[in-house]
């Protein structure tokens, strides 16, 4: 399995959203805002907007909080103003990570991101130093119990671009533009992805394995626990069974 779906997963079992959700409704807030800001406050007309809302309503985040980050976003309300800043570097092994932040203080975020890409054994690099090694697509990912045959049938015909077998889930690879209807006609086939977003997908990996993959894991966790960042994207591979050792 690899990069950013696997560790899509791995949070998913281990209930890491539930664990932290404070946390994780101040990240939504954010995205929600600054989605709001750029594209308006429907959701039916931005695409962006609609995809976090469904996101932080599948984590219960309450309405009144949707509502109020929509209409700080729009300027209804007077809140913070969040620059969106993607930063770029290399983990352990050489690892290449993207880390998109949305920041109120930008001089603050990148000292601390500096510090802990360090201290993880990775740093960060110069704008552009890893970013040509990935692409932007809509990835959704599913449990292995949702059936290989039904799902190809589902989203190839709604005009998916691949489906990767990653040993313990599927994942559904889209351009973009066909994200959203890709992602309707699955649900419509009852199959419900455990994460549908808009990621950066490497063009190849990394294969790590023992302790550099523990790093990896370790450094992953410690970057999205910090308040600035939205998400993380590595170029790093670990086999289901070493992923079983590991966590």
């Amino acid at each position: 399995m690899s990069g950013h779906s696997k560790w899509a997963t791995i949070k998913h079992k281990k209930g890491a959203a539930d664990a932290k959700r404070g946390k994780l409704f101040s990240k939504f807030i954010k995205e929600i805002a600054v989605a709001a800001k750029m594209g308006g406050g429907d959701p039916d007309k931005n695409p962006r907007l609609r995809t976090v809302i469904e996101k932080a309503r599948g984590a219960n985040m309450p309405n009144d909080n949707v509502a109020r980050a929509i209409k700080r976003g729009t300027g209804e309300l007077e809140g913070v103003s969040y620059e969106e800043i993607t930063y770029e570097g290399y983990g352990p092994s050489g690892v290449a990570m993207l880390i998109q932040c949305l920041t109120d203080n930008s001089k603050r975020t990148v000292a601390e991101l500096r510090h802990l890409m360090s201290k993880g054994g990775g740093n960060l690099g110069e704008a552009g130093c890893v970013a040509w090694m990935f692409n932007k697509k809509g990835v959704l990912t599913f449990e292995k119990s949702v059936g290989e045959e039904k799902l190809m049938d589902a989203a190839l015909e709604a005009g998916a671009e691949d489906i990767r077998d990653l040993d313990t889930a599927f994942d559904v690879i889209t351009d973009p533009n066909s994200f959203d209807s890709v992602k309707t006609a699955c649900v419509k086939a009852g199959l419900n992805p455990l994460e549908a977003n808009l990621e950066m997908v490497p063009q190849n990996e990394i294969k790590l394995s023992g302790d550099d993959a523990r790093k990896m894991l370790n450094l992953m966790e410690a970057l999205e626990d910090h308040d600035d960042v939205q998400n993380v994207f590595a170029n790093f591979d670990i086999d289901a069974g070493e992923m079983e050792k590991l966590t």
